[in-house]
């Protein structure tokens, strides 16, 4: 058990039987009131983010997520298959489950499944991947004085501004936090 005075942003906590993460968090001191604790919190099921004020006294459960490390097998329909790498089980993932990772997972890649209880509560995706441009225009000689970007589509579809440099076939890290183009691999 934590109290809420403990609470930290990143941090996981049960409550009523359902589990939060820590999106934000401030402890404020009022001049002849007691101490209260505000928190932002994410319900990791549903993803509905509440403010709410607590007392720095009240507790918590803490809860353990574990991070093991899977593989992308391959699309089912609209479902992703994964295999966990230590237990080799199979475990058929949403769009939803994936979030912003759809964008940048192909075949064979890896990623760490965030679980609690058995059960996959997300992803969470290496810093950096590497793609193939499917889909630039041609670079042009001109204005390079100042840093020039064009548009080019990566192998998932997704839409990347590159330097004018890059072409069609080439391969790109790109960061999987921002959604943007980091060098030429």
């Amino acid at each position: 058990m934590i109290t809420a005075s403990d609470l930290r942003p990143g941090a996981t906590v049960e409550r009523d039987g359902d589990l939060f993460e820590v999106i934000d968090f401030s402890h404020m001191k009022q001049g002849r009131g007691t101490a209260v604790v505000r928190a932002k919190l994410r319900n990791v099921t549903t993803g509905a983010v509440t403010d709410e004020t607590f007392r720095p006294e009240e507790k918590f459960g803490k809860v353990r997520i574990e991070r093991t490390e899977a593989q992308l097998l391959y699309k089912d329909g609209d479902n992703y298959v994964v295999m966990d790498n230590t237990t080799f089980d199979q475990i058929t993932l949403s769009p939803e489950q994936l979030g912003s990772g759809v964008d940048y997972l192909k075949e064979n890649d890896n990623l760490f499944l965030l679980r609690f209880d058995d059960r996959v509560l997300g992803v969470d995706m290496p810093t950096t991947v590497v793609l193939e441009v499917t889909e630039s225009e041609p670079g042009f000689k001109g204005d390079t004085a100042n840093a020039s970007f064009k548009p080019a589509v990566v192998e998932t579809g997704l839409a990347v501004d590159v330097p004018l440099f890059v072409n069609q076939g080439d391969l790109i890290r790109v960061d999987t936090r921002t959604g943007r183009y980091v060098e030429r691999a």
